[in-house]
């Protein structure tokens, strides 16, 4: 049991660095970092960069006592294990009580998985040192089922590691441990945030975004930036993932009252990710705008901001040489489809989730040239009208599949799966591997000769077709 004491913690950003001094005899062991969502991702992100190790999480959810759910009386892990306290009888949960909320806690578990694991299995701990993190430990009956879910799959050595503990909750872990660290275990502990002194919430799409960078060397992440658009006088963020040996690069424009952080859309770009295929996730508008619906609907504004985003592609280092494809979603699938009608030498597959291809009009629609997957839940029974309307305008080679019982959303089990599947089997299908031969860097610019006119793959009116 190692332990420093330490005053309130600036942050998890702090607390996770801290954690990391700590733990820095792991480093060189690769350790596997498991942190419980979603407080412990932050944390979790920082101590496997600086202990060059591999972050995923372990899925547990505290069950709240009757009238008072801050107050942890037990928890569940993804394999409907339960660990109860003491406490739970004299809290006033009865059988009753207890079977309804494990099974309520066991499906928001799995929807969890669902939004977090972006199609790729969770990383197998067995043989492997491991270390259990999250940004406090209270009574510790989250802790205690997430260790012993993964003490179930055999790691060669487990440890649980927080920046501030409750005595009792220590006590209440430390016989599933090898090793418990803990930088404060303050005597009149009352509840993790109280040492902290900005404590915010973490959001689902904050987790997604933290398990996407994964450490170097990973698929994932060969080459990951943050970076900025400008247009229309706004500097729009964006996230660019390039894997190593990448086929092509799927520019992502989301869908009405979405952004880049997108859980649904990450989780897809991570599973292209795996499969060779590198991505970039903007936002299409300002904050400012997208609290405006109207701009949401905004098919020219949005495709206007799609159009930077391509041309920022073609003149960045890391993704100039690959063939470029669009993903859209919503009102997102318009406007890549208005893009894929204005340059059809640049633009050599789109997909679309969900989308609403007829917004991009009749005019546009037969004029695309590149190769178009229309997705759409086989029960938004509305959308999948205006879907195969526009597939009747569409003179290129186009299909459209229904994927059973989904909706708009595509929240169902199983749903966003063949989304996944479907999306990476047309990108495969149709991006050309430029960076193979058929097209190199310096090609494209050399191709593309009024760039700055916003020609690209259109000849100019008055010009020879």
């Amino acid at each position: 049991m190692a332990h420093w004491q330490a005053d309130r913690f600036r942050d998890r950003i702090d607390a996770g660095n801290k954690l990391a001094d700590a733990l820095s005899s792991l480093r060189g062991q690769h350790p596997l970092i498991l942190a419980i969502p979603r407080g412990g991702v932050p944390i979790g992100r920082i101590v496997a960069d600086r202990l060059d190790g591999e972050l995923d999480v372990v899925l547990v959810r505290k069950i709240g006592a009757p009238g008072n759910p801050e107050y942890a009386i037990g928890a569940i892990d993804e394999s409907g294990t339960a660990q109860w306290s003491s406490d739970a009888r004299l809290a006033g949960a009865d059988d009753r009580y207890i079977k309804r909320e494990a099974a309520e806690q066991l499906a928001l578990i799995r929807a969890r998985r669902q939004s977090y694991g972006l199609g790729q299995p969770s990383i197998d701990p067995a043989g492997r040192t491991v270390v259990v993190v999250d940004d406090g430990l209270a009574t510790g009956a989250t802790m205690r089922s997430a260790l012993l879910a993964v003490r179930a799959r055999k790691p060669s050595r487990l440890v649980c590691a927080v920046p501030v503990a409750s005595p009792r909750g220590l006590v209440f872990v430390e016989d599933v441990v090898d090793d418990l660290v803990y930088l404060s275990a303050p005597e009149h502990f009352r509840a993790v945030g109280q040492y902290y002194v900005q404590f915010p919430a973490v959001d689902d799409s904050e987790v997604v975004r933290l398990l996407m960078r994964s450490p170097s060397g990973s698929a994932a992440s060969a080459g990951s930036e943050d970076i900025q658009i400008s247009v229309d006088g706004l500097l729009l963020d964006g996230d660019l993932q390039v894997p190593k040996g990448a086929s092509g690069l799927v520019i992502f424009t989301h869908g009405s009252g979405s952004n880049r952080n997108s859980p649904r859309n990450r989780r897809v770009a991570q599973a292209m990710h795996a499969k060779g295929l590198a991505t970039l996730l903007f936002d299409l508008l300002s904050e400012e705008e997208a609290r405006n619906t109207s701009a949401r609907f905004d098919i020219p504004r949005l495709a206007a901001r799609l159009d930077a985003a391509v041309r920022w592609v073609m003149t960045h280092p890391h993704a100039q040489s690959l063939s470029i494809g669009l993903f859209g979603a919503s009102t997102g699938a318009a406007a890549a489809l208005v893009l894929a009608a204005r340059y059809p030498m640049v633009i050599k597959a789109v997909v679309s989730r969900g989308g609403r291809p007829d917004l991009a009009g009749r005019a546009a629609l037969a004029r695309v040239k590149a190769p178009t997957l229309l997705i759409v839940g086989g029960a938004d029974s509305d959308v999948v009208a205006l879907n195969r309307s526009a597939l009747s305008i569409l003179p290129c080679h186009a299909e459209l599949v229904l994927v059973p019982n989904a909706t708009h959303l595509f929240k169902e089990e199983g749903a966003m799966e063949r989304v996944e599947e479907l999306a990476i089997s047309w990108f495969r299908q149709w991006l050309p591997n430029r960076s193979r031969g058929v097209t190199t860097s310096t090609d494209s610019t050399r191709n593309f000769p009024n760039l700055a006119q916003g020609d690209l793959g259109q000849p100019r009116p008055g010009s020879p077709s």
